[in-house]
């Protein structure tokens, strides 16, 4: 019965000591989105998570810090991927789900979002501005964060 309590003591103190580090660290940002991106080039395949923290993980790699410009840019294209609910307004993920690429396509994105996933390629007709400003930002933030190629 000792041995079992000296087991349950010393679980419950690294519990504790998890727990601690835990409240030093910080809980971790939430994600805003994850991106699929494939495609037939080099490069092409990526899967980027993009948290509310400021944080980007490329191809399951380490958080890389981008900037505050980026983050902004990151928050509205969340936003209007999920839209407002309650509010009774509509985001991509209800609106426009899947975008069929046209012949020549480059690359496809799936993205998921709180709310849903959209699919589109680089040449889908009409492509929403709004999936032509993620297209921009994951590219950044695959170059400049991450420091990949494309």
């Amino acid at each position: 019965m000792r041995r079992r309590g000296r087991l349950l003591t010393a679980g419950l103190a690294a519990l504790a000591a998890s727990g601690l580090a835990a409240c030093a660290d910080g809980t971790p940002s939430a994600d805003l989105f994850v991106v699929e991106r494939s495609g037939p080039n080099p490069g092409a395949d990526l899967v980027m998570r993009v948290s509310d923290g400021g944080f980007v993980r490329c191809n399951g790699g380490p958080e890389r810090q981008f900037t505050s410009e980026q983050l902004i840019d990151a928050r509205a294209i969340t936003r209007e991927l999920n839209g407002k609910p309650d509010d009774g307004e509509p985001g991509l993920v209800d609106t426009t789900p899947r975008l069929p690429p046209r012949p020549g396509s480059q690359l496809t994105y799936v993205v998921r979002a709180e709310r849903g996933t959209v699919r589109f390629a680089d040449n889908s007709q009409p492509i929403p501005e709004e999936l032509q400003e993620l297209q921009a930002l994951v590219r950044a933030l695959a170059q400049d964060a991450c420091g990949l190629e494309r």
